[in-house]
C-alpha cells in the first residue's frame, strides 16, 4: 500500500516510531525503534540478536503495527500522527555488514551521532553485539493519519495508588496504548493516562475498534540527537470500565534500561551468547571497515570530521 507523498515525507522526518509485535500470550509488545521507509513503501526495522524478542514474535505471528507519534528532533511543527497496520517477515540470517543496507546505517549515524563512536576502539570491544542484526521488513496493509497531539493532553500525576508503573507513567504527558482489534491484530494510539484504584483510564482512537484483552502502555523519550534514551512498558489487561470507557489493569513493568549502562552491557552479552548457542552458531565477524566508512561519511556531512 503506497503512502501518499505528503504523508511519506512526514513519516521520513520522524526520528523514531512505536513498533508493536504480538507476544506469545497475544499482548501487543510495543517498543520505540528507528525505521527506514524503502522505495517500495515497505519499512525496514532492525534489531540486535541481544534484543531478539520482536524478531521472534514476528516469526511466530507476522501481524505488526507502527505509530509515528513523537516528533522530537524531526523539525516538524504540529506533525500529524501516522498509524500503519501491516505484516512483517524476519529471516534467520544474522546481518553484520552494512552492504546493501547503507541507507539504513547512514540514517542512524546521521540521526544518532553518538553511535558513530561505537565503531572505533575501544568501544567496539564492548559493542560488537549491537551490530549482529536481524532484519524485519514490514509491508503496510492500512494507513491512518491522525491529527497532531493536542497541547492540552496531560497524564494525571501519580496520586499514590499502588499500581505497577504509576510513578513512571506520571512523568510523561502521554503514553502509547498497544491494544488489539477483533481479529487479534495490534493497534496503537497515544493517550493521556489517569490512575485510579482499579487501573489506568485510557482513551482510544476513534478510528480503532479495540477489544478487551491483553494490552500494554509504552512511555519513551529521546532528545534531538537520539540520546538520553529511556523507555518502559506496562503490561496488563484492557477492560471496560463502569462508565463505558477503557481501563488498563497493570500486571508488571518492563524497564530495559533500569539497571544502568554496565548491567545493560552484561545482559546484552549474555543474551547474544544465548541466541548463538541455542542455534549452534559461532559469533559472526562484524564488517568494521564498512561501518566505519559510513560513520566517517556521516560525520563529514555534519561538519564534524
Amino acid at each position: 500500500m503506497p503512502l501518499d507523498s505528503a504523508f511519506a515525507k512526514i513519516v521520513d522526518a520522524y526520528r523514531t516510531c512505536e513498533f508493536a509485535t504480538l507476544g506469545r500470550d497475544g499482548t501487543p509488545i510495543v517498543w520505540p525503534t528507528a525505521t527506514l521507509r524503502l522505495e517500495d513503501d515497505t519499512f525496514l526495522v532492525t534489531t540486535s540478536i541481544a534484543f531478539a524478542q520482536k524478531a521472534l514474535n514476528v516469526r511466530r505471528d507476522g501481524r505488526v503495527a507502527l505509530l509515528f507519534s513523537d516528533p522530537t528532533g524531526s523539525g516538524l511543527d504540529g506533525a500529524e500522527q501516522v498509524f500503519i497496520s501491516g505484516t512483517a517477515v524476519c529471516p534467520e540470517e544474522i546481518v553484520t555488514s552494512p552492504s546493501g543496507h547503507e541507507a539504513y546505517w547512514s540514517m542512524l549515524f546521521d540521526r544518532q551521532p553518538d553511535s558513530r563512536r561505537y565503531v572505533d576502539l575501544p568501544a567496539r570491544w564492548l559493542m560488537d553485539w549491537y551490530y549482529l542484526r536481524l532484519l524485519i521488513t514490514v509491508t503496510p496493509t492500512a494507513v491512518t493519519v491522525r491529527p497532531p497531539l493536542s497541547a492540552g493532553l496531560r497524564t494525571a500525576a501519580d496520586t499514590g495508588f499502588s499500581l505497577p508503573g504509576a510513578d513512571i507513567l506520571a512523568r510523561f504527558s502521554t503514553a502509547v496504548l498497544g491494544a488489539r482489534d477483533a481479529s487479534g491484530a495490534p493497534l496503537l494510539m497515544r493517550t493521556p493516562v489517569r490512575a485510579t484504584p482499579e487501573g489506568f483510564v485510557v482513551e482510544t482512537a476513534t478510528d480503532c475498534e479495540v477489544v478487551a484483552g491483553p494490552a500494554s502502555l509504552l512511555v519513551h523519550r529521546h532528545d534531538d540527537r537520539l540520546a538520553g534514551l529511556y523507555n518502559a512498558l506496562v503490561r496488563g489487561e484492557l477492560r471496560r470500565s463502569d462508565d463505558g470507557g477503557w481501563l488498563l489493569v497493570p500486571h508488571r513493568v518492563v524497564e530495559p534500561s533500569g539497571g544502568g549502562g554496565a548491567r545493560t552491557l552484561r545482559n546484552a552479552r549474555r543474551a547474544t551468547n544465548a541466541y548463538l548457542r541455542k542455534r549452534d552458531l559461532r559469533q559472526p565477524r562484524v564488517d568494521w571497515p564498512g561501518l566505519k566508512a559510513l560513520a566517517a561519511a556521516s560525520a563529514a556531512r555534519a561538519g564534524e570530521s
